[in-house]
């Protein structure tokens, strides 16, 4: 993949050999002797929208691609047919890598644009601006922390409640930036636990919490809050799944009663491990336009941050958003905050 990645990168070059033809016969044509009148041109252009390029042609590409790319001997190229585009000039070719023996159906196409002169080749990425990515990372049905639906910036952070790096960011990061901007910046967090083969019970602590969602907002923040700061002490002595579990499901009912909830519901909520909607909430992050593989991935308004980063670049982002919604970020403090909040203190239901 990090081969296919490198192939998508800008490349514009001139082919220069049927400009050297053709420069070539305009010498022959006025050194001949004698006089002639000006012929005219029954050439086919190079290029031709819905007819398959010459096998010169699709060489002459080929080679281009081969010797301005990383791909290795070992790929296959093929040359799609062109097809027609809002482009003056070009048409468009799909371009497919695939390495020797490999399933078809996990070949990468990539589009290029070559000029119908068959002298220019082209490959660029086009993006959809219609849209506002803000409106793609939805917060519905998530309690905030921060300001209200109102709040110039939307942070939506897709956690996962057993990766170390979510609750750093939670103990460290979130805590500063509310300080910081108070009510300017909402935050929401999303569910996307990762596979059990990497994280085996982040799946349940995500359903757990989601019951104490449904019940009450300050339960699931107490609940999401320890869970971050106490995940290595899941499970006990014997540091079995079961154990995790059932650890999870204490707590979670625990502090369900002790913030109101009826404990005959919530339990029957946590003992019946309803996965769809944690399950929705991870395959709307994996499609297009978000495509998460890790996390945490935090959304600025729209703007995309993968994994942890320094506090000043997070401000960053967090400013330029309020900018663009034509509010004037805070100063930043004289001195910066704590780089290290206290976990949670407070076990949840006690």
């Amino acid at each position: 993949m990090r081969m296919l990645r490198e192939i998508i990168r800008i490349v514009s070059i001139r082919l220069n050999r049927a400009r050297a033809l053709a420069f070539a016969a305009l010498l022959a044509s006025l050194t001949a002797p004698g006089c002639h009148g000006q012929a005219a041109s029954n050439a086919a252009p190079a290029v031709q929208t819905g007819v398959k390029l010459s096998p010169q042609m699709e060489r002459r590409i080929e080679v281009i691609v081969r010797n301005r790319s990383n791909v290795t001997p070992d790929y296959r190229i093929d040359i799609g047919v062109p097809t027609a585009t809002d482009i003056p000039g070009y048409d468009q070719v799909m371009i497919s890598f695939s390495a020797d023996g490999a399933d078809s159906s996990k070949s990468k196409a990539l589009p290029f644009l070559v000029s119908t002169d068959g002298n220019t080749l082209a490959q660029f990425n086009k993006f959809d601006m219609a849209g506002d990515l803000r409106n793609a990372v939805s917060d519905a049905g998530r309690p905030p922390r921060g300001g209200d639906e109102h709040a110039p910036v939307l942070i939506v952070v897709f956690d996962d409640l057993e990766c170390p790096f979510c609750a750093q960011m939670n103990a460290e990061f979130f805590p500063a930036v509310l300080d910081r901007y108070k009510d300017h910046v909402r935050i929401v967090y999303r569910d996307f636990p990762l596979p059990a083969n990497q994280h085996p019970w982040a799946m349940h602590a995500a359903v757990d919490a989601n019951c104490l969602l449904d019940r009450n907002p300050t339960a699931y923040w107490n609940y999401v809050d320890y869970v971050h700061a106490h995940a290595a002490e899941m499970g006990a002595d014997e540091k079995t799944l079961a154990a995790s579990e059932k650890q999870l499901d204490k707590l979670a009912v625990d502090e369900g009663v002790r913030q109101g909830a009826d404990q005959a519901q919530l339990s029957a909520c946590v003992e019946k491990q309803d996965t769809h909607k944690v399950a929705a909430s991870v395959l709307q992050g994996e499609a297009d336009p978000l495509r998460i593989a890790s996390t945490p991935t935090i959304f600025v308004n729209g703007e995309r941050i993968e994994g942890i980063v320094a506090p000043e670049t997070l401000y960053r982002v967090i400013d330029r958003a309020l900018v663009a919604e034509g509010v004037t970020p805070p100063s930043a403090p004289a001195a910066p905050p704590p780089a290290e909040a206290p976990p949670a203190q407070t076990k949840p239901g006690s």
